[in-house]
């Protein structure tokens, strides 16, 4: 029974022109060394009596047509098999009746804005892409990646990735194409502020839909604004241009949450305060428990917005803000990030009993910088001289899930230890 296990990074940054329908935008790939979102185990073998998946160990339906669709097409792909040493020797023909089991972990919330459909369908494609020896490159793969989630085609290559709109009216040419790899851009260090692990109330392919519906300002953006930030974007990526690329990529993020709200009825993933009027008499909102919820996330997302602002004038810091409440920053360089992380400690330091290899997780080295080793240390730190003597400090305790610090990094990886698989190679269940 063969298997194979993938992992893939692909938290992307809508840091220009996010829009699946438009099929147009550039993403970073996070580093699976440091952060690893997804693992996925595929394994297939005639004993199967259907296909089946377990995502996180629960199992879940193969049925819906996305995964349908990237089945479909990995099997009309698929190619003879043969290893000796485990005894296989499968057909091509074969596969099209031979059903599949996945396994999958994803260690990101799922359905939060953290790019976690993107991750999961990267992962899910290329492990049984690499399964039925399936021959195409990661460009023609990642038209079948589409058909999963839109976001998801960027995430089969690592560093900096375009989706390209295409010109075929069947999407056949609308693919992933890379513009650098991650260590051309290699100082650049990310922090992910998780403000809420919860599901979004809104989906990221419905709310797409409904904004395209009736949202006055997306034609304008897709005409006029998309095509033109997207050549900045490449030009300053390519230069390294941090200013540049500071500049469009916060634009973009406030513009894609501004037709947002030009929905009918409007979307809220960042919620700030005046978003939060509206939500709290919405009829939606039916018991107390959740209108606490969503004024403990604006809070948060309020301040982490106004402290990146205040600390960016100095352009060291880029957010962006994705289809979610989740705050991306993107810091020019170590120093930057670890002066960075300080502030955000200082004003958002976890509760006392929180475990701190858990609030700050991924590449923790970013906590000896700042001298940060436990969290007597995180409430010893001193205000930062941008509020000293100027403004009370103000803290938020608790208001922040925890912190993931990373970098760009490569696409999917191929794990040869098989010790690691999430599936039994008896039985083809979950371990």
């Amino acid at each position: 029974m063969p298997y194979e296990i993938h992992k893939v990074v692909s938290e992307e940054d809508r840091v220009c022109a996010g829009l699946t329908t438009i099929w147009w935008s550039i993403s970073v790939t996070l580093d699976p060394a440091l952060l690893c979102t997804t693992t996925t185990t595929v394994a297939g073998s005639p004993a199967f009596k259907q296909d089946r998946m377990w995502l996180n160990g629960k199992e879940i339906s193969l049925s819906g047509g996305r995964y349908q669709n990237c089945l479909r097409e990995i099997r009309a792909r698929a190619n003879d098999v043969e290893d000796e040493k485990k005894g296989i020797k499968i057909a091509k023909k074969d596969w099209e009746n031979l059903h599949v089991h996945v396994a999958s972990y994803n260690n990101f919330p799922t359905a939060a804005g953290l790019a976690s459909s993107a991750a999961g369908f990267a992962c899910l494609v290329y492990s049984l892409a690499k399964l039925m020896n399936v021959q195409e490159d990661n460009g023609r793969l990642s038209a079948i990646v589409r058909q999963g989630s839109g976001s998801a085609c960027r995430s089969l290559y690592g560093g900096f990735v375009k989706w390209v709109m295409g010109k075929e009216e069947n999407g056949s040419d609308s693919i992933a194409v890379p513009l650098v790899d991650e260590k051309h851009w290699d100082e650049l260090v990310i922090i992910i502020a998780v403000v809420c692990s919860r599901q979004k109330e809104t989906s990221s392919t419905s709310g797409m839909r409904e904004t395209v519906e009736t949202s006055a300002l997306i034609e304008h953006r897709a005409k006029e604004v998309v095509p033109k930030r997207i050549i900045q974007m490449e030009e300053a990526i390519q230069k390294r241009d941090f200013a540049t690329f500071t500049h469009l990529t916060c634009a973009d993020s406030n513009q894609f949450h501004a037709f947002c709200l030009d929905t009918s009825p409007p979307i809220f993933y960042m919620n700030d305060t005046s978003h939060r009027q509206v939500l709290l008499t919405s009829t939606v909102l039916r018991n107390e428990t959740v209108q606490k919820e969503l004024h403990r996330f604006t809070v948060a997302l309020v301040n982490v917005f106004g402290l990146v602002t205040e600390y960016n004038k100095c352009c060291q810091v880029a957010y962006t803000f994705d289809a979610g409440p989740n705050a991306v920053l993107i810091a020019r360089n170590r120093i930057s990030a670890a002066l960075l992380l300080q502030r955000l400690l200082f004003h958002f330091p976890p509760n006392s009993e929180t475990d701190l290899n858990s609030y700050i997780i991924g590449d923790k080295s970013l906590m000896e910088d700042i001298g940060i080793q436990d969290i007597k240390d995180i409430e010893a730190l001193p205000p930062p001289p941008e509020i000293k003597d100027k403004v009370p400090a103000k803290k938020y305790k608790g208001e922040i899930s925890y912190f993931i610090c990373t970098r760009l990094g490569r696409g999917p990886v191929l794990i040869s230890d098989d010790s690691q698989a999430l599936l039994h190679p008896d039985t083809g269940l979950p371990k």
